[in-house]
């Protein structure tokens, strides 16, 4: 049975900040929290966009009225999944699980 990396985009919102590199600090250090003692093989990082003028690549964050979005990449290693849906529920489940109130959406599963 192969290994998996799954990849998912989260939504971050982080009240009471002042700068851009503030929030995103505390988004990624808040989610490592509540990641840490049930996901173990999860990495979180900071979300880009690509511009769909000039394809550079923005920050996934932004912050109005000292409240902050910020945009999340979480991605997770699976071992030994019966297949590749196998290891988007498995993800699906132990993320969910750990970040309850927040919009998950899966980007992509790789056979490693």
């Amino acid at each position: 049975m192969p290994d998996y990396t799954v990849t998912m985009e989260a939504a971050w919102l982080v009240r009471d900040v002042k700068t851009l590199d503030d929030a995103i600090g505390i988004a990624i250090s808040e989610a490592g929290k509540r990641l840490n003692p049930s996901a173990k093989y999860v990495e979180v990082e900071e979300g880009f966009l690509t511009c769909p003028y000039c394809e550079e690549t923005l920050s996934s964050a932004i912050v109005v009225a000292d409240t902050a979005l910020v945009g999340l990449v979480l991605e997770m290693k699976v071992f030994r999944a019966e297949s590749a849906e196998h290891a988007e529920r498995i993800a699906k489940s132990v993320i969910g699980k750990a970040l309850r109130d927040v919009p998950l959406k899966l980007v992509e599963v790789q056979e490693q």
